[in-house]
């Protein structure tokens, strides 16, 4: 039977201002079935764990949320299926709904979590701190934001007075949360702290011994904003040429201008310690499960329900040497980013340490076809 002819109401209906869903067939699909559908399943299947606890909310998308929880319970019955069984699961319970935005086409970036050396106490090798959540840092929704402020900010401080804006990176850097002791760990330059920062997580290896895992726990509310794209403005390069790699060069090149130009971006994250992690696997991320490399993706938390399924048709630097290769997969939607916006627009895990961040600074890709996964029912 068709996509078509079995979508019936199950078809969500998004804002056509933000995107139209097409349903699709399998057969539509170009690779699938020569994707590793066990690896998909497997990383699902960690959605499934949370969504049997919570069902995530439904977004703007219109991906139902109990539904998708519904074919989370059915993936738990399910053991260390084989790919084909795997494949089966898929085509059961979902149906291909093509996304094509209103506005822009697909795009595709990559991250990665980084690992780097650190330690516990300040030292002249590692001065310059990760930061725990703050206290007086208060999540903001439509229920207490005061009148006035920025719709677009999730956070704020509480002071004795109200709710006030945060002080931003600058500030932070310049001593604003000094003597409150919530310096996490510390790392070798601020620089090595900015790209932390756009990660959301990393591990530490710690000069007293040991690896401490971190990740994102809460940011200041001020809007992200893309350095690298700011140098592209400034005609420092152009945007295919300013890979990560290019950018910590320039950043590192001269440390004052370095650092006015990260504090051009006032977003400033806050970091919790993690453990009991597998360490195949990124950090908990924005879903409430640890991230898969190759199988989780960040998208915009504001358009699809976490736990969706995705496919995509791109090239990406898979290759050796980071040579761009076709690549036909499934992803799952399980975390999501500050400059993640947009109903086909992803961020690809590439996974853990330097090669990971390495083809995760190449990526800027559009993709051929951004498919999202709907419960179908089955």
């Amino acid at each position: 039977m068709s996509a078509s002819a079995r979508v019936g109401g199950n078809t969500p209906t998004p804002d056509p201002a933000v995107a139209a869903l097409r349903p699709l067939a399998f057969s539509d699909l170009a690779g699938w079935s020569d994707d590793r559908h066990a690896e998909a399943f497997a990383a699902f299947h960690r959605s499934a764990q949370r969504m049997a606890r919570t069902p995530h909310r439904t977004r703007a998308l219109g991906i139902d949320g109990a539904a998708l929880a519904r074919v989370g319970a059915a993936a738990l019955d399910l053991a260390a299926p084989d790919d084909g069984a795997a494949r089966r699961f898929f085509e059961r319970h979902f149906i291909p709904h093509l996304v094509e935005p209103a506005q822009g086409r697909p795009f595709l970036t990559g991250y990665f979590e980084p690992e780097v050396d650190g330690a516990l106490a300040p030292s002249a090798r590692f001065p310059v701190p990760l930061y725990r959540r703050p206290p007086d840092l208060v999540d903001i929704t439509d229920a207490n934001r005061p009148v006035g402020f920025d719709p677009s900010f999730a956070f704020a401080r509480q002071t004795a007075t109200g709710l006030t804006v945060y002080p931003d990176r600058a500030a932070i850097e310049a001593g604003a949360l000094a003597g409150q002791g919530l310096e996490l760990v510390y790392v070798a330059s601020h620089v090595e702290a900015f790209f932390i920062h756009v990660q959301g997580s990393a591990r530490i290896r710690l000069a007293e011994g040991g690896l401490l895992r971190v990740a994102y726990a809460g940011k200041t509310g001020h809007p992200y904003s893309s350095i690298g794209r700011i140098l592209v403005a400034r005609g420092v390069a152009p945007a295919e040429q300013m890979t990560a790699d290019r950018l910590r060069a320039w950043l590192e090149a001269d440390e004052a201008r370095g650092r006015a130009l990260m504090q051009e971006n006032r977003s400033f994250i806050f970091f919790r310690p993690l453990d009991g992690l597998e360490d195949h696997l990124g950090a908990v991320a924005a879903a409430g499960v640890q991230i898969t490399p190759g199988r989780s993706l960040a998208v915009d938390r504001f358009l699809h329900t976490f736990g969706s399924p995705i496919w995509l048709e791109t090239d990406l630097p898979t290759g050796p040497n980071g040579a761009v290769e076709p690549m036909r997969r499934l992803m799952i939607a399980q975390d999501t980013g500050s400059a993640i916006l947009g109903p086909a627009r992803g961020d690809f895990f590439y996974g853990l340490g330097d090669e990971a961040g390495r083809l995760a600074g190449l990526t800027r890709h559009q993709p051929e076809r951004f498919v999202v996964f709907v419960p179908s029912g089955g």
